[in-house]
């Protein structure tokens, strides 16, 4: 089949083939299950290639840092399932964002972001942007006269993160690029809470979407990855940045990332079934204050997250009666959840949020992302939902 008819093809796929066949096109010698391109670098057959090779933009066998045959399979899905033109793989969720970030922004430029994100792009937006020279605005994500009060000549970015962690809170994308367009500011959204099976930010006109691939994408709790999704010149730009800042995707997580891949909206659809029916028992707990959650009708963006969202993903917050000694006590008392960080994968884990951020964010940092005392993330997996109520059930009644 030829590039044409394969392209043709994958535009008729539905999600769970395309994860399957998005990648057919890679060369892998005639093995069904994909190889592993465990090598720093690749050889050119003689001078002329070699030429080519060094100076084709994220060739996948010339140097591991430039790219790999797995990183080229994981890419093609990435970009089907967002729907965008390309994607780069990276190191880590963080290396996907800094990359993006620092590939895009110079000293001078103007960053619009919001007052909640996931606390590491807080940091660079707190902390590392403005060392470089660029300025930025923090804004409350869920006013979209905020944003555009903040808009400036200068304003080069806006960075989005729907829903927001922990929080849970939510853009309007659809808003954020209307406002963005005319003045050709680029916009870049963290879809890693919501996954391209629930939410994808490229139909609403995003222009750069990235993802933490260790949460749902790898989906095993077993690797770090971040994924850039983008068009084609962009993703040019931002891999000129990547190779510098060196935040490579090994060839063997790059492999456990694509047969993560392979399952992704069966485990999504399992994943927002259980997560749903959790948060309305959560919800009518006497023990728990209050339950934040995109799928409820309770949730104040319930409307928006119906518009802009096909699922509501794994992650429940909710705030524990009391304060932060009877949530540590819930907590500890978990059995079915593991009290580990992360999220999206195929066990369900939980935090204690404000025990978890504590050491890494200011108390005013704290109060700006929202995040009291008694705040709970709770990351549903593929455990069977009646099991995790109970365990939930035992475990409210030792606070």
């Amino acid at each position: 089949m030829n590039k044409r008819d394969h392209e043709q093809m994958l535009e008729a796929l539905r999600d769970e083939t395309l994860v399957i066949h998005a990648d057919d096109g890679v060369n892998n010698e005639g093995t069904v299950a994909p190889a592993i391109y465990y090598t720093a670098t690749f050889r050119a057959q003689n001078a002329s290639e070699f030429a080519d090779m060094a100076g084709t933009p994220r060739h996948p066998r010339y140097y591991t840092r430039y790219g790999n045959p797995v990183h080229e399979r994981v890419a093609r899905i990435m970009a089907e399932l967002e729907g965008t033109e390309t994607a780069l793989v990276t190191g880590s969720g963080m290396g996907a964002i800094a990359t993006t970030l620092f590939a895009l922004v110079s000293a001078g430029d103007h960053v619009i972001a919001q007052t909640r994100h996931y606390m590491s792009t807080a940091k660079i937006m707190d902390e590392m942007l403005p060392r470089f020279g660029v300025e930025v605005t923090l804004v409350e994500q869920a006013d979209v006269a905020a944003i555009a009060a903040a808009i400036r000549p200068h304003t080069k970015l806006i960075m989005v993160e729907t829903p927001a962690n922990p929080t849970l809170v939510l853009t309007d994308l659809a808003a954020v690029v209307e406002l963005a367009r005319p003045h050709g500011i680029i916009v870049v959204a963290d879809n890693t809470f919501a996954s391209p099976i629930n939410q994808r930010p490229h139909d609403w006109g995003v222009d750069v979407v990235v993802h933490s691939a260790t949460k749902y994408l790898g989906g095993h709790h077993d690797l770090t990855a971040g994924v850039i999704c983008t068009s084609k010149e962009l993703a040019e730009q931002i891999w000129h940045t990547h190779i510098s800042i060196g935040s490579v995707l090994s060839p063997m997580d790059a492999w456990l990332l694509l047969r993560g891949l392979r399952t992704l909206p069966l485990r999504i659809e399992r994943i927002n079934s259980n997560a749903q029916a959790l948060a309305e028992f959560l919800e009518a707990q006497p023990q728990i204050e209050r339950v934040y959650y995109p799928g409820l009708a309770s949730h104040p963006q319930h409307e928006l997250a119906k518009r802009q969202m096909r699922g509501f993903g794994a992650v429940i917050a909710f705030a524990v009666k009391g304060g932060y000694e009877e949530t540590q006590r819930f907590v500890s008392a978990l059995k079915l959840s593991l009290n580990a960080v992360s999220l999206g994968g195929v066990d369900s884990l939980v935090v204690h949020t404000a025990a978890m951020w504590e050491g890494v964010m200011s108390e005013e940092q704290m109060r700006t992302a929202g995040i009291p005392a008694n705040f709970v993330r709770f990351s549903v997996g593929l455990e069977h939902v009646e099991d995790l109520k109970a365990d939930i059930l035992q475990a409210l009644q030792k606070i």
